[in-house]
């Protein structure tokens, strides 16, 4: 398959551009990029974390600056996309987060549903449901 083919059979793919914005979210969220970050969260956001407690926008987006703290790239596992019309869709996976925190590292495995609105022309994340998972054996 040609590059130029391939590309094409990208851009005809509906879940393209969902594929995109939550990669872009995803990325937003290793990289510390809080006006991304800000971009893509709506206000209204509902986060359910790990432990079950229901948080909004500024505790989510904040968990994520603690200076310091690297992130490892992503590795996402059965990866789902449900389209819930033409401007909302649930993108969900499986993934071990790692990285280094006050000077040691960590990891955390969890799956979560990030549900997204598109509000005029940009994605935003209006609901994150995580649901941590025991570490895989032997690691």
């Amino acid at each position: 398959m040609t590059p130029l083919l391939a590309l094409a059979l990208i851009a005809d793919d509906p879940n393209a551009e969902i594929l995109r914005a939550a990669d872009a979210f995803d990325a937003a969220q290793l990289t510390q990029d809080r006006a991304a970050m800000d971009k893509l969260v709506d206000d209204g956001l509902i986060f359910i974390d790990g432990s079950g407690k229901r948080q909004g926008k500024t505790d989510f987006i904040e968990g994520w600056m603690n200076q310091g703290d690297k992130y490892d790239p992503l590795v996402l596992v059965d990866r789902t996309i449900t389209l819930l019309g033409p401007d909302a869709a649930v993108v969900s996976a499986e993934t071990e987060l790692t990285g280094e925190s006050g000077g040691k590292r960590f990891a955390s495995r969890f799956r979560y549903s990030d549900v997204f609105r598109r509000v005029g022309d940009v994605w935003r994340a209006v609901l994150i449901q995580v649901t941590r998972i025991p570490p895989k054996s032997g690691g």
